[in-house]
């Protein structure tokens, strides 16, 4: 069939028509119409699907009564492979009706054969082709609108206000969520004061991102901050978590690193348990130390060992920095191109002594984006710093 324009810029219109004589029609009225397009005509609803898929066109004419079509068979057919494209029906004089039930069945509009001139049929076409576009552009706001509650449900969750009450502590905390996805990953803290003046902090990562995963890290932060406040902590802890893991998560294979931290009233010792994640950073007045204190496993592998304690000194007026890898698993520039790594967190974070809680994250989270090359599959990034008060 000859197009109506052989200009590919324009749009792609499919006609789907078994009457060879009415395909004509519609092709001289497209050519009177005023509205310039490309024209293809498809005979049956089978070769109409094969030509969605290959064509991807931005309106389909179509009419219901295709020999092997029945009732609104084709029109389902047509709206299941459309896709973004319009859909305008083709009825008879008679079936009128078929077209307004075409309407609220999922088509754009409806034309009448015999009815039908050349600047209606142009204009019919160009409006259902702007409807189609408002209608999936109101599709993708409130897919946007309701990803931005579930993320702001989850972030909720996952990063919780510090539950402190009389110990003088700084908590400040940053979440980035992967560039390759919009929703919140498995990255998760907490921070809690027992009765005893006790502060207790984790902070986790549960391998993959997604809403999955995010989901599997409230469920993990909230059972460590209701375990914690009930007397737990320590080896006793992990293993509680450890079972909860593995009645929660999806499949066998996922998996959680964890770092859980005691800081005692004292203001200097600081208890750390390490299950498969990253070490830290022990901050004084005027350096960073990368601690790497003893770990065990990541909570959910199929390992038989156990966790210990570590004791670190935290300095006067100290403070500490948790993250997870996703804060320096970034590769840097050059050929061959390396990774950053802990040892090169280290040396961005040497830069910023002497800094505020806040201002101290927010520059080790701009020297790393600045170093590193920019990746769209990096990682979520979850990172808190907490430090002691001046009282003097």
């Amino acid at each position: 069939m000859a197009h109506a324009s052989e200009d590919v810029r324009q749009p792609l219109v499919l006609l789907v028509e078994d009457d060879p004589q009415d395909a004509l029609i519609v092709q001289e009225l497209l050519e009177d119409s005023g509205l310039a397009v490309r024209l293809e005509w498809a005979r049956s609803v089978d070769e109409a699907r094969r030509a969605l898929a290959r064509l991807r066109p931005q309106c389909v004419l179509l009419d219901l009564g295709l020999p092997d079509a029945y009732e609104f068979s084709a029109l389902s057919s047509v709206l299941e492979e459309a896709g973004d494209a319009a859909v305008v029906v083709l009825t008879g004089l008679a079936e009128e009706s078929a077209g307004l039930a075409a309407v609220t069945a999922g088509a754009q509009d409806y034309l009448v054969k015999g009815r039908v001139e050349a600047e209606w049929l142009g204009r019919t076409l160009r409006y259902a082709m702007q409807r189609k576009q408002a209608e999936q552009a109101a599709v993708a706001l409130h897919t946007a609108r309701m990803r931005a509650k579930e993320n702001a449900r989850l972030e909720r969750g996952l990063l919780p206000t510090p539950l402190l009450q009389e110990m003088p502590l700084e908590v400040a905390s940053r979440y980035r969520a992967s560039r390759g996805s919009a929703t919140l990953g498995g990255d998760f803290f907490d921070v809690v004061e027992t009765d005893d003046k006790v502060v207790h902090a984790v902070i986790g990562d549960v391998c993959g991102h997604g809403p999955d995963e995010a989901a599997l890290g409230v469920c993990l932060r909230i059972a460590w901050r209701a375990l914690v406040l009930n007397g737990m902590t320590g080896v006793p802890l992990l293993r509680q978590l450890e079972r909860i893991l593995r009645a929660e998560r999806a499949g066998s294979e996922v998996f959680v690193t964890m770092s859980t931290v005691v800081l005692e009233p004292d203001r200097h010792t600081m208890r750390v348990w390490r299950a498969g994640h990253p070490g830290l950073l022990v901050h004084t007045a005027d350096s960073v130390v990368l601690a790497d204190p003893r770990q065990g496993p990541a909570l959910g592998l199929p390992i038989e060992a156990d966790w210990e304690e570590d004791l670190l000194e935290l300095p006067e007026g100290g403070g500490v920095t948790l993250y997870t890898d996703g804060l320096f698993e970034r590769r840097l520039p050059g050929d061959p191109p390396r990774w950053l790594g802990e040892e090169g967190l280290l040396e961005l974070s040497s830069r910023w002594t002497g800094l505020g809680s806040e201002e101290l994250l927010d520059a080790i989270l701009a020297d790393v984006e600045a170093a590193a090359v920019h990746d769209a599959a990096a990682d979520d990034v979850a990172v808190v710093h907490l430090r002691w008060k001046d009282e003097s």
